[in-house]
């Protein structure tokens, strides 16, 4: 497809949807998601070179060109919007802040520069714990956080980042886009508090934390302080320990001041970052962490402001929003498997012993028993959410967890 100056990046866009069977307004309407953004991806993976020119292709495939790729923008006509967006992470914090960064980027090129989104660490507008409720009360555009830091508000919140026992990070894309999640979330988001959010960004299956001291038996949970998010801080105290509640910056003084024996953040890159490679004494590092498998972190809109958008931007917006999603974890991944080794020359790494695990597994449907008993909302998501989790477990679990079994093993 090669666009010309007499024909808008809108008017390529038309033909491009058109050409591959989808009607634009329907495309548009339907929030994309998933389909959607791959549909976008065709379209716009047949940018132009900076001279407008398309890049011929061979049967091999697209040929190789000097030229960098450009954006494609969803529309030249959209007015000029500019919005502030609170986040929940630190700029230290490259990959969470930057898949905040990295969100925005995209959004600005979608939509020709015309609509900026101007991502801003915690603490610069408001605390990071506290973004939801200013996205809320429309004190802020935009915000990008993790939705189960605000099970305060409601413990629904849970459901929009991890679980205990819940989804892995594929899993948990396939229940947010395609298993009716994101619906349900944004649903309750719509009725509790005028904001509508997408996911656009996941850490991957996480640690299960620092301690400094060895965990053999159940018994050793008994007064033990840990910094631990959600719901899981519930299921630590009925077994006999004590959830701390701290900003990731101030988990390394805690330890090393004695004030908690334990603290989870998320996995070696943003465990670095921390500084917990500075203590000075034994560290050990449990795994799995049962309570966040796969942490989805999300953008949030008031609803008030996101339907004023031209349906472009709401478009530019998705498009962006999935596009982070899959690059975040990427990202993760590519990361965390060269910190391990760093990790490993100065911490003991254990998993928490079997008895322990089982114990954390009975609790946690203990207490989403127990939460749904006294939250209808809670309840109407955690039946299908369990059916789902249940059935997605027994598929991976004969179609890739033998093959990553024998994987490691060979």
């Amino acid at each position: 497809m090669t666009l010309h100056d007499e024909a808008s990046p809108e008017t390529a866009l038309d033909e491009g949807i058109e050409d591959a069977g989808f009607d634009r307004r329907s495309f548009l309407k339907a929030g994309l998601g998933v389909a959607g953004f791959a549909a976008a991806a065709t379209v716009l993976n047949a940018c132009t070179s900076d001279d407008g020119d398309t890049a011929a292709t061979t049967s091999e495939g697209p040929a190789a060109t000097d030229a960098p790729a450009t954006s494609v923008a969803l529309t030249q006509d959209g007015p000029e919007i500019e919005w502030e967006m609170a986040t929940s992470w630190p700029a230290a914090l490259v990959t969470l802040f930057g898949s905040a960064q990295s969100f925005a980027e995209q959004v600005s090129r979608l939509t020709g520069g015309r609509f900026k989104i101007n991502p801003r660490p915690a603490g610069e507008i408001v605390g990071g714990l506290e973004v939801l409720p200013t996205v809320r009360d429309v004190g802020v555009q935009a915000g990008h956080t993790a939705s189960y830091y605000y099970v305060g508000l409601s413990p629904v919140q849970q459901f929009g980042t991890a679980v205990p026992f819940g989804l892995t990070q594929r899993q948990q894309n396939a229940w947010l886009y395609k298993g009716g999640g994101l619906d349900m979330l944004n649903e309750f988001y719509a009725e509790e508090h005028g904001v509508i959010a997408f996911p656009a960004g996941g850490t991957g299956c996480q640690m299960g934390g620092w301690f400094t001291k060895e965990l053999n038996s159940v018994a050793d949970l008994q007064g033990l302080k840990m910094r631990i998010p959600g719901l899981a801080g519930r299921v630590l105290q009925n077994l006999g320990g004590e959830q701390v509640t701290l900003a990731g910056g101030e988990i390394l003084p805690a330890i090393q001041q004695g004030a908690i024996d334990g603290a989870e953040f998320v996995g070696p890159t943003d465990d670095l970052i921390l500084g917990l490679d500075q203590f000075n004494g034994d560290l050990f590092y449990y795994h799995p962490g049962w309570w966040e498998p796969g942490t989805a972190v999300e953008v949030q809109f008031p609803l008030s402001l996101w339907n004023d958008l031209p349906a472009e931007y709401q478009a530019a917006i998705e498009i962006a929003a999935a596009s982070t999603n899959i690059g975040t974890i990427a990202d993760y991944d590519v990361r965390n498997q060269a910190d391990l080794q760093r990790v490993k020359e100065f911490a003991s790494i254990r998993q928490f012993p079997d008895d322990m695990m089982a114990a954390f597994k009975e609790e946690t449907e203990n207490v989403l028993d127990a939460v749904a008993a006294d939250d209808a909302r809670f309840a109407a998501i955690l039946a299908p959410w369990r059916s789902f989790r249940d059935g997605i477990a027994e598929w991976h679990g004969l179609a890739e967890r033998s093959f990553l079994d024998q994987q490691t093993q060979i």
